[in-house]
């Protein structure tokens, strides 16, 4: 491999402009391919995008030069010279492009939810485990630097036992914000603020605790959008007596401040994750502030992309933030949540 992983960037949106401007910090990537239907986008006017969390600033044009430009991630992928894809396009496509890229011998990292049904996503599981190619997602919760400590520290036995935890994930609306067809507001698109926003913390859940028996969830339909669950408050049964609930939505005024939290109750101490910060409040009354942010890679999405580079570089399977079996799970779990709501009952999520 030559000394930079050769990467081929599908849409430049919100997620695909934030990984683009990691990549270009990364001494071991390099963008060489980007693809997109958005002609503007194509020559790095990327004024029109959004996103609900982050400062950048989008006013200034995207430094495209020498990158290859294709209208057609699927003709990207077929002829640009590439070691990996990363996919950042609406969720319809994702199982398109993933199939298509593994075929062609390509590694993936594609951003998530990584379909809209179980079947898709039977498809794709088939295809990765029939493929030699590296395959990450971008649950970047679980390498968010506040996350992975509470969680390394509670795998560890370091807190205890858990009582009950609560995660929250609260967005302002996302309606006329700048996205592709206002897809995000589109149910048959996106699945709404429940798969596309709120599985993070399905997935937290997950990565934290292991899989429940069953999910009971509640949800607010159409606030922002067509037919989605706009806000879902739901509530994870282990079988053990713990009380796991998790909230999330996109239903809020432009205004409201972004918000990802936790507040997780152990038998030795209390952890808390706000918007003040990350603290450890211990029962002998001790509070810790730990300072987890690595300055060079301060979010999850610059840990996970630099770990997957890193991995593809040196040709080792990266297993530290997920496998494939989980990310399943918590498809499942997310799925199960939906399912919960429409027939007003307790599921049992079927692993």
């Amino acid at each position: 491999m030559a000394d930079k992983v050769r990467i081929g960037l599908i849409g430049l949106g919100f997620m695909g402009t934030t990984h683009f401007r990691i990549y270009q910090d990364l001494p071991d990537a390099q963008v060489v391919a980007v693809a997109d239907i958005d002609s503007k986008r194509r020559q790095g006017d990327i004024s029109t995008v959004s996103g609900n969390i982050g400062n950048a600033d989008n006013s200034i044009p995207l430094n495209l030069d020498g990158i290859q430009s294709y209208a057609d991630g699927l003709e990207m992928i077929r002829n640009a010279e590439l070691d990996m894809v990363d996919i950042c396009v609406p969720t319809p496509w994702h199982k398109e492009l993933i199939l298509a890229a593994l075929a062609a011998k390509r590694h993936v990292f594609s951003e998530k939810p990584l379909c809209r049904d179980l079947q898709q996503m039977g498809e794709m599981v088939a295809a990765l485990k029939n493929s030699d190619r590296f395959f990450n997602v971008g649950l970047c919760i679980r390498a968010w630097p506040e996350y992975r400590h509470a969680r390394e520290g509670f795998q560890a036995g370091k807190f205890g036992n858990v009582k009950c935890a609560t995660f929250r994930r609260i967005s302002p609306h996302l309606d006329g914000g700048g996205a592709w067809n206002n897809w995000f507001c589109k149910f048959d698109m996106c699945g709404g603020a429940l798969l596309d926003m709120h599985m993070h913390d399905v997935d937290a859940i997950r990565y934290f605790f292991g899989r429940p028996q069953a999910v009971t969830a509640f949800g607010a339909k159409a606030l922002r959008s067509d037919a989605s669950i706009d806000h879902v408050v739901a509530n994870y049964d282990f079988g053990d007596g713990k009380l796991i609930t998790a909230e999330g939505g996109w239903a809020a005024a432009k205004t409201v401040p972004f918000e990802m939290s936790f507040l997780i109750i152990c038998e030795k101490a209390t952890l808390q994750l706000d918007n003040n910060g990350y603290k450890i409040h211990w029962e002998n009354g001790t509070v810790e502030n730990p300072q987890v942010s690595d300055p060079a890679l301060p979010t999850g999405w610059h840990q996970e992309l630099a770990y997957f580079v890193q991995s593809v570089k040196k040709g080792i399977k990266p297993d530290k933030y997920q496998n494939l079996e989980e990310v399943v799970d918590s498809f499942r779990m997310v799925m199960a949540e939906q399912e919960s709501i429409d027939r007003k009952k307790t599921i049992i999520v079927q692993y």
